[in-house]
């Protein structure tokens, strides 16, 4: 439990003799921690449904209700332990797929035998699927006929999601419950390995115990119970998830959609158009979406084509958010900041009031807490001050696996994760991005956000996308390039964009070279690779 020190600010809540920034939320219980307890049996203890709708294919119509969703996950964890009895506790599963209303049943009936699940992105080139393997060591794999081209032979085989085979594992009506293994999971344990996106480095594997999962989803109740000012039980909302199951927010969403006993809606192929269709035909309350997905929003003209009033939220993660972009976003919803690391969601909006904070992702989520500190000197800095943002709580990762190294340069010795992110809170305790740290621009003795810069480029009524990169420079070290996708049918000038900057910035933060693009290189997060940009503007002057 956190310890509420005397000298905190109660606005801020930052204490000025530790140098944390502590919750002004009050704390939520969490089980013992020494009770033996999967995320699994968590979610499944509290949820209902019965005959409601748990998952719904967009695309095919296809879709289980929360009934034959628990029949399914006990048939398949019956009969993966009758069928695969060397399959033990602990081991790694590999899941290859698209999204398929299958994927929840096989995560939950992993989760149950406290088998470690590891989904992953299905079109990976070969080598990044081997890399992945390489670094979580799985003894089975879930795929279907179309990926399980790129799984080596593994000690237990593939299983085809989409074989005859499979379904039978699923509608096993002759279950013996004497014969049903009853499985020890502990909450330290780990329940699942995801992969970070890679983009200052190499992909890791990030291993998330069933704790934090617990924890995780206990605060999202909080949250969704309080988001109303009210203290009564939400009413049950229908969750359209555009994020890949294999990403922390769609993994994490799916397992808290069983928690509340919420509908979720996916499609195989994203299309932003099909997505609206959606949103309006099964009325679609809330959504986590990707910086990419929140500009079509705001300047799509799609969006009024559709009635979308049934949507109450989105949660938006994996980049920062421009100032203008997010004013015209949050007139509509709430945005956050979260990391694979903590399980997505690290700070939130509670209230429409809250979220009038323009720029901010919010305040620390329950049972959190943080530290800004300066990367040259290591001081914990003050509300105000920029510095890199340090988390600690019961959401943060286990560690990388198989990769203690990276580990021990990301958590300390005192449970700290140091995030990478350049960050300030002010002095009500709302945090704002302002760039990555390994991202940042050094001209001359300077140094310059690249986010700060796209944001402004996408305040331009001409440019649809935008990404500023270091360019290598004799003189001043490195200088910012810009990226820029036009807006159809726009013949914006590089001198125009240069001048449109120039005007709103300090003479070092210039833009001084520009190119121009079809589209802006992203991970399924939505977070630029920065490093393809920068490999294609060397090789155009070589």
């Amino acid at each position: 439990m956190l310890q509420i020190h005397p000298s905190m600010d109660p606005i801020s809540g930052f204490c000025h003799r530790t140098r944390i920034y502590t919750c002004l939320r009050p704390p939520i219980p969490l089980p013992p921690v020494d009770q033996p307890l999967s995320v699994s049996e968590f979610c499944l203890q509290t949820s209902t449904g019965g005959a409601t709708t748990f998952v719904v294919n967009a695309t095919t119509g296809e879709s289980l209700s929360f009934s034959q969703f628990f029949s399914q996950v006990r048939s398949l964890a019956y009969s993966l332990q009758q069928r695969y009895s060397l399959l033990c506790q602990n081991n790694v599963a590999f899941v290859l797929s698209p999204p398929s209303i299958l994927i929840p049943v096989v995560y939950f009936a992993l989760l149950s035998l406290g088998i470690i699940v590891s989904p992953a992105n299905p079109l990976s080139s070969d080598s990044e699927i081997a890399h992945q393997i390489q670094l979580s060591n799985p003894v089975v794999a879930f795929a279907t006929s179309e990926t399980s081209h790129k799984i080596p032979t593994l000690k237990h085989g593939t299983i085809l999601l989409d074989s005859p085979e499979f379904i039978l594992l699923l509608t096993q009506s002759d279950i013996n419950d004497d014969a049903v293994k009853t499985v020890k999971v502990n909450q330290s344990d780990t329940a699942a390995i995801l992969y970070s996106s890679g983009t200052t480095g190499r992909v890791k594997g990030v291993m998330i115990t069933h704790r934090n999962l617990i924890a995780k989803m206990t605060v999202t109740r909080f949250f969704n119970t309080n988001q109303g000012g009210s203290n009564e039980e939400p009413p049950r909302s229908v969750t359209f998830i555009t994020v890949p199951f294999f990403h922390v927010f769609g993994f994490f969403m799916l397992l808290a959609a069983v928690f509340s006993a919420n509908s979720v809606v996916i499609l195989e192929r994203f299309n932003f158009e099909e997505m609206l269709r959606a949103v309006e035909k099964y009325k679609v309350t809330s959504m986590p979406v990707s910086p990419p997905l929140v500009l079509a929003f705001v300047k799509s003209e799609l969006t009024k084509k559709c009635d979308l009033s049934s949507l109450q939220g989105l949660g938006c993660g994996g980049a920062p958010l421009g100032e203008d972009i997010a004013q015209r976003f949050k007139e509509k919803f709430p945005n956050g900041y979260g990391l694979t690391e903590t399980v997505g969601g690290a700070t939130n909006f509670i209230g429409s009031k809250e979220a009038t904070q323009c720029g901010s992702v919010g305040r620390l989520v329950a049972n959190m807490e943080a530290k800004i500190v300066d990367p040259e000197t290591g001081e914990a800095l003050p509300p105000g001050q920029r510095g890199e943002l340090w988390l600690r709580g019961p959401i943060v990762m286990k560690g990388y696996v198989g990769d203690e190294k990276a580990t021990a340069e990301t958590l300390d010795s005192e449970g700290w994760l140091r995030t990478g992110d350049i960050c300030y809170f002010n002095s009500e305790g709302f945090l704002y991005i302002v760039d990555r740290l390994k991202e940042l621009i050094k001209y001359k003795a300077y140094q310059v956000p690249p986010a700060e810069l796209e944001h402004l480029l996408l305040s331009h009524p001409e440019i649809v996308d935008a990404a500023v990169i270091p360019f290598p420079n004799e003189e001043a070290g490195q200088i910012p390039m810009a990226y820029v996708v036009r807006n159809p049918g726009s013949s914006i000038t590089e001198t125009q964009v240069t001048d449109f900057v120039a005007k709103q910035v300090a003479p070092y933060k210039k833009i001084r070279r520009v190119a121009f693009i079809n589209s802006i290189p992203k991970s399924p997060s939505g977070k630029i690779l920065r490093k393809e940009l920068v490999d294609r503007s060397l090789s155009a002057v070589l």
